[in-house]
């Protein structure tokens, strides 16, 4: 067998790397600098909080998204093995993630520690909460849906479960200090479903995305109870208010609150801090800006006639 020609040394591409790498430097310590604080950190996982969603979505639903195979004497280890061993990534996670959310003279490293574990700890005691409002939201699922033949086919193929899951984590985490690693949370429930949820926005029981792709929902929307919403549907801001120096505002209230038992149709677009009635019903692709009151019953002819 014939041996194959040694490589020719000229043919070998030269990436003059020394001077790619020493002007990367210069636009990261000179010319371009976003460092926060001018300091390197460690930042957040994506990977590690990906198993955390993971972890904690087995020990809510142990069955569906654990280990099939357990029974009555093993599923507490199970969930306790579970717990114990997320928690202890998720403590970490929320301890990279207050560097950018604390302080400058709040950095201590034995305080960072201290008020992460606290953060867990509470988010952990919150569980049994969450689990319950997601066993609200399951069963808004399977009323809403005429396809919907059991909860388990919901939990194991519905996207906006994953979402308002993953929502219903995160929102707990941003609640109670650690709005960074929330809104990474947020980000790969995002990437996973299409479906955008700001960790922020407050969400009530029996909540029902349908197919989903597409769902915008704005930081400081409030949801009420019973609400149904379809996919494509944007609940956004209609302008970004700035202060007198021309700084983008943030943390205003600047996105719809939408009341209890409201179901919004395929594509509609609601803007602006407005409020959608109780009962009311926003027909597909709708775009809205005014509030409407109770039992109202928007559609693109209606929006036209008037």
């Amino acid at each position: 067998m014939a041996s194959l020609p040694a490589p020719d040394p000229s043919d070998q591409p030269d990436w003059n790397l020394r001077h790619i790498v020493d002007e990367l430097r210069l636009s990261r310590e000179v010319r371009h600098k976003i460092r926060y604080l001018d300091r390197i950190r460690e930042l957040p996982s994506r990977e590690v909080l990906t198993n955390v969603l993971t972890g904690l979505s087995a020990a809510l639903f142990p069955t569906h998204y654990g280990q099939a195979s357990l029974t009555d004497e093993t599923i507490d280890y199970f969930v306790g093995h579970t717990l114990s061993r997320t928690l202890d990534l998720l403590v970490e996670q929320v301890r990279r993630a207050l560097y950018f959310s604390e302080p400058p003279d709040a950095l201590d490293e034995a305080e960072l520690r201290r008020k992460a574990i606290g953060i867990t700890r509470q988010f952990a005691a919150q569980l049994p909460a969450i689990r319950a409002v997601l066993v609200s939201d399951l069963h808004a699922a399977y009323q809403g849906d005429p396809a919907a033949t059991n909860i388990s086919e919901i939990l194991l193929s519905y996207p906006g479960v994953k979402a308002i899951t993953c929502h219903r984590i995160a929102h707990a985490i941003h609640q109670l200090g650690a709005p960074f690693c929330a809104r990474l949370i947020a980000d790969i429930a995002h990437s996973a479903t299409g479906i955008d949820i700001h960790p922020a926005a407050r969400i009530g029981s029996s909540f029902f995305i349908d197919h989903g792709t597409g769902v915008v929902i704005g930081e400081t929307t409030v949801i009420g109870e019973r609400v149904r919403l379809y996919q494509a549907v944007t609940l956004g801001a209609k302008r970004f208010p700035v202060d007198d120096n021309g700084v983008l505002a943030k943390g205003i209230p600047r996105h719809p609150i939408v009341e209890d038992d409201v179901v919004i149709y395929a594509g509609a677009t609601v803007l602006g801090r407005v409020t959608i009635g109780h009962g009311s019903t926003i027909g597909g692709n709708v775009w809205l800006t005014h509030s409407v009151p109770p039992d109202s019953n928007i559609s693109q002819a209606k929006m036209l006639e008037e």
